[in-house]
């Protein structure tokens, strides 16, 4: 059965994070967090599209579903009021 760490350290291995957060119980549902210089003046779609890159293949079969959230290092610390 899948762990939430291991898709958070394939992420992190494949995409450079300020912040990570996966959790997730069931081996198949995950959701993620994640805080990257990357997605600067990115879509929302592109971002995505890089955290699914980072995962490669695992998206075809070991993850059934995976509800993402990305933000700029900006938007994060707008959220959190930091």
């Amino acid at each position: 059965m899948l762990q939430a760490i291991e898709i958070q350290k394939t992420i992190e291995a494949n995409l450079n994070c300020n912040f990570i957060q996966v959790n997730g119980d069931d081996g198949t549902h995950f959701d993620a967090v994640i805080v990257s210089d990357v997605f600067n003046g990115q879509s929302m779609i592109k971002q995505h599209q890089q955290v699914y890159s980072a995962l490669g293949n695992m998206m075809q079969g070991e993850i059934h579903a995976l509800s993402i959230k990305t933000y700029t290092p900006d938007e994060w610390s707008q959220k959190n009021n930091i």
